[in-house]
């Protein structure tokens, strides 16, 4: 059994369905505390990603909160940024692209 962080919200399978649908990328090394430079994807592919998730989600995340060139962000950290991000656009009525 893995230890580590589990996620199981809609947030968090979106972004795994990303990953397997556009980057073909799953399996075992798909995790919480996975790191994004650790699946196999170039920096052109980790921008690319980044901009899949943000079309997915329908949100644009300011890079101070999110960027991908910073080493060491989790699928995990991702999730929660991105729920939090929802949070907030749902507290000020704004609705996601």
């Amino acid at each position: 059994m893995r230890k580590g962080k589990t996620v199981t919200t809609e947030t968090y399978d979106t972004i795994v369905r990303v990953l397997a649908d556009k980057f073909e990328t799953s399996g075992a090394k798909v995790h919480p505390d996975a790191a994004l430079e650790d699946l196999g994807l170039d920096s052109l592919s980790l921008m690319e990603f980044m901009f899949a998730i943000e079309d997915a989600f329908g949100i644009r995340i300011p890079e101070e909160q999110l960027d991908p060139r910073q080493g060491g962000i989790t699928l995990g950290h991702m999730e929660s940024v991105i729920q939090a991000h929802l949070h907030q656009l749902a507290l000020t009525g704004t609705v996601p692209a």
